[in-house]
């Protein structure tokens, strides 16, 4: 049988070496590669074509959902596997309009793991039980947010990559080059967002990023 290719992102190299350890008890499964940020699981992505990457949501530069918005428009046919201890519905629902096909928490045991991986590679959904019942209950009350209620989605997704850098504290010389792109092009990006959000100062965006939970205070790089 084939192994499916696995690659972890998450900023604890612990954690990556214990899921790669468990994993190789496990015939199904072969960890091909790792990344400690958003920025390197893009570009390990490009390279190694896993067929399942495994994603922890708060990660230096560009964090996990970030990472995931761009991945998933590179190479729609990956599954990604959320693995991280945030239980909020806000981040549930935006990993899962960025196209996830799992959502697991940290505190769940490595039964699990390979519970979801296995899942997710039969081309199900996944998502733990408290997780699901959490998004079943949305449904059923109609108490989710529309995309029109939340002001982050009028952000395009270049915007929101644009937004967690700048509001960590990366200058815009930072934030063009992890994103390979211009200086020019990060200042047009960071004029649109303040123009949607209404916030026109780092301070603002920064609150609002910390607000939404784009960024951790404790993930702050300082203003430069």
């Amino acid at each position: 049988m084939h192994k499916k290719k696995i690659l972890i992102a998450d900023d604890h190299a612990l954690v990556r070496e214990g899921i790669a350890a468990f994993l190789k008890l496990c015939d199904d499964f072969e960890v091909i590669a790792e990344a400690s940020d958003g920025i390197e699981a893009i570009e390990k992505t490009n390279k190694y074509r896993p067929d399942i990457i495994i994603m922890d949501i708060n990660m230096p530069k560009l964090g996990g959902l970030e990472a995931t918005i761009e991945i998933k428009k590179l190479h729609p046919e990956i599954k990604l596997l959320v693995l991280t201890q945030y239980e909020d519905p806000e981040y549930i629902s935006r990993f899962l309009k960025a196209g996830v096909s799992g959502y697991l928490l940290k505190k769940a045991v490595g039964s699990d793991l390979i519970t979801a991986l296995k899942a997710i590679a039969r081309g199900e959904l996944y998502l733990y039980s408290s997780i699901a019942s959490e998004v079943v209950a949305g449904y059923l009350h109609g108490d989710r947010k529309t995309d029109l209620e939340d002001p982050y989605e009028k952000l395009s997704d270049r915007e929101k990559q644009v937004l967690k850098l700048v509001a960590e504290g990366h200058t815009h010389k930072e934030a063009a080059d992890m994103l390979g792109i211009s200086v020019k092009t990060v200042i047009a990006h960071q004029t649109n967002i303040g123009e949607k959000l209404d916030i026109h100062t780092r301070a603002g965006l920064v609150k609002f990023a910390i607000q939404k939970g784009i960024i951790k205070i404790d993930g702050i790089t300082g203003e430069r």
